[in-house]
């Protein structure tokens, strides 16, 4: 499935057909940029449900860089084995991870050796291709682009485990947006691309002429079993059957966790373009991201608690003051003191939760995310998370414990960057900060699929009082279907 809206209106209509029915999604645009949609009931995103949304200016209007064309390229993770039976492993007994993906894909296109097909998959089925030069589904996805022209490639990560890393061979790049904002232009040989991020960035098509070149994405954060997922880059007039004789380009060493922060910081805003943050909040949570167990269930919790979602869609039960229909005690705030993050926890259990951290409308918030070790020893992340209705200001990143003494003189107040998804590092901290304007109710959530399912996030909320009378097909669910 794939959607790609381009309008340069301040409102466009999209409509999206599904298994003959269908839905019309009316929605304002507000700011030029690179986006995506995709779904988040489940593990729908495993499965393919994603596409590209991109906003371009407003006639008269133009960008702080210039450029000669355009390409586009969403980045993912594929597994051979079902959606379904990977949500089944995530809550049996024994634990069954998802594992590492079979593949890597640029614009749904990929390579995989099938011996590596999971036991119990349907490969047998036809679903696993062994590739050949001849295979039309292998042939790696084409990027064409004239010598000497520049041009802005936009690269969306919607995979579902992995961190990535993009390469175009022997080529920089420029990064001149991320999620939509324009940022301070910084050169790189490659790029770290966590899942649900959006970046745009500029190169010149000036090396051999002859010849054309590989595209390359591998993983990052994780020590990789999957191959290196290509696509060509082919200087027009050369043929696209026209391999690179070279090999496949290589990644940082995946666990060079200094090299990703480093890089991470280099965003800022562009001069020019900055939006200052808020001085101070009006309130601080700090998050403490830990891997614990529920019933003997390996599960994913936020200061011990780990999130279930409710019957009753949670927008519902506040509009409508339904107070059964989610915990009544608000979640904490901060974790419980003393926490160690550099080994497995020392009671590795926690609790389950729906409660909803609720802010008064126009606050300023400023929300650490503390990373820690895993329940396996000499173990610890990186957790892209991801905050929905919202952008936020990323005022920094450091390691080991955050010391809300002392780090927060070491924000960014100046340029900070303007995202709404941001990695957190192993055994390390990020501080973020936003403003509660948008009424309504907000996931705030690890964006690995499974990390989500396994209850790594919270939810937001704010000025749902402000909201009109809310619509039927939003109701009936759980005690909303009383009203």
């Amino acid at each position: 499935m794939y959607l790609s809206a381009r309008t340069v209106k301040n409102q466009t209509t999209n409509i999206l057909t599904v298994h003959s029915r269908t839905f019309t999604y009316k929605f304002v645009v507000s700011r030029p940029g690179t986006y995506f949609y995709h779904g988040h009931f489940g593990m729908q995103r495993a499965a393919g449900f994603y596409g590209s949304l991109i906003v371009d200016l407003a006639h008269g209007e133009k960008e702080p860089f210039a450029y000669d064309g355009e390409l586009s390229i969403i980045l993912n993770d594929w597994w051979h084995r079902s959606m379904y039976d990977q949500e089944t492993g995530l809550f049996a007994i024994p634990f069954r991870f998802v594992g590492e993906p079979q593949s890597l894909l640029i614009e749904g296109r990929g390579r995989y050796n099938c011996s590596l097909v999971p036991s119990g998959s349907v490969a047998g089925s036809g679903d696993c291709v062994n590739c050949n030069s001849s295979n039309p589904q292998c042939q790696p996805y084409i990027l064409p682009v004239e010598p000497g022209k520049t041009y802005r490639l936009r690269i969306t990560s919607v995979a579902s485990l992995s961190s990535l890393n993009f390469i175009l061979e022997g080529h920089n790049m420029t990064i001149v947006e991320a999620d939509g904002y324009s940022v301070d232009p910084v050169v790189v040989e490659n790029l770290d691309v966590y899942s649900g991020e959006t970046y745009s960035v500029l190169f010149t098509a000036n090396q051999n002429p002859s010849r054309n070149y590989w595209a390359a994405v591998s993983v990052r954060g994780r020590n990789p079993a999957t191959p290196t997922g290509l696509a060509l880059l082919n200087y027009l007039p050369n043929p696209s059957s026209l391999l690179p004789s070279t090999p496949s380009p290589v990644s940082p060493v995946w666990n060079d966790f200094d090299y990703s922060l480093n890089q991470s910081k280099l965003i800022v805003a562009r001069k020019g373009y900055e939006v200052p943050p808020p001085p101070k909040p009006d309130r601080q949570l700090i998050f403490l991201t830990t891997q614990n167990k529920v019933n003997d269930r390996i599960k994913w919790a936020i200061n011990n608690v780990t999130y279930v979602p409710t019957s009753t869609p949670v927008l519902a039960a506040l509009k409508y003051g339904l107070k059964k229909a989610y915990d009544s005690i608000p979640p904490p705030d901060y974790p419980a003191r003393p926490f160690n993050i550099s080994g497995p926890p020392a009671n590795p259990n926690a609790t389950v939760g729906s409660g909803v951290y609720t802010f008064q409308f126009g606050s300023v918030v400023d929300v650490i995310l503390q990373n820690a070790n895993t329940l396996n020893p000499n173990n610890s992340e990186i957790h892209p998370w991801h905050l929905h209705g919202h952008d936020f200001w990323v005022l920094g990143y450091g390691k080991g414990i955050f010391d809300p003494a002392t780090d927060p003189q070491s924000y960014n107040l100046k340029n900070a960057p303007l995202k709404n998804t941001v990695p957190v590092f192993p055994y390390g901290w990020v501080a973020l900060r936003f403003r509660a304007d948008n009424p309504g109710v907000w996931p705030f959530h690890c964006h690995i699929e499974a990390h989500f399912h396994m209850g790594m996030g919270v939810i937001f909320a704010e000025g749902w009082d402000r909201l009109p009378k809310l619509p039927k097909s939003i109701l009936g669910c759980g005690l909303s279907k009383y009203l």
